[in-house]
């Protein structure tokens, strides 16, 4: 089986149902919530180039993430990591994860890129591309991005501690912090 990690474009609609589906059925599975997204809000990302996806043997969704932009440009998101049940236990999310802080970099190369979650997987990831742990205070405060939060069952907790701590762990990832030396 070839599993192709690649961003995601127009073509790729057709998969939109399906990574819903799994986003959904994987949130009931862990009991934490979960941004829902439509599959109509999953094109959007796809036609914009903000989105990666992993397609098995050509034609069937493994996984899928996107990228959101909050704060006037100043953060990047990269949200909706899910792997499909079938593609799991073989290192998939690692890659989509790598992809995706990719091109999110590409894209928004002086934005602070962050994430929240649950998972314990989701934060070694992030820590081996040099996130760290940070206070919700250091993320954006675009009530926007709080609002994607509606769908979880935790949201409130979130709201209230007016949205300074849930129990997800904020993770972000400062380019200033990150700096590449050339050597010529």
């Amino acid at each position: 089986m070839k599993i192709e990690v690649l961003v995601a474009d127009e073509s790729h609609a057709k998969f939109a149902q399906a990574i819903c589906d799994e986003v959904f059925v994987s949130a009931q599975e862990r009991g934490t919530g979960i941004a829902k997204r439509t599959p109509e809000y999953i094109i959007e990302k796809m036609k914009a180039g903000k989105a990666v996806i992993a397609i098995a043997d050509g034609e069937e969704f493994a996984g899928f993430s996107y990228i959101e932009s909050w704060g006037g440009k100043q953060f990047v998101a990269n949200s909706g990591l899910i792997v499909a049940h079938k593609f799991r236990g073989l290192g998939l999310a690692k890659s989509i994860k790598k992809r995706i802080f990719d091109l999110s970099r590409e894209k928004f190369p002086d934005a602070k890129i962050f994430s929240i979650t649950t998972g314990a997987a989701v934060m070694k990831m992030n820590y081996s591309l040099g996130f760290r742990p940070v206070p919700f205070s250091e993320l954006t405060d675009d009530p926007e991005f709080w609002k994607g939060c509606q769908g979880c069952k935790n949201y409130h907790i979130l709201e209230e501690n007016n949205f300074q701590r849930c129990i997800c762990t904020g993770l972000l990832f400062d380019p200033k912090e990150h700096i590449t030396i050339t050597v010529e």
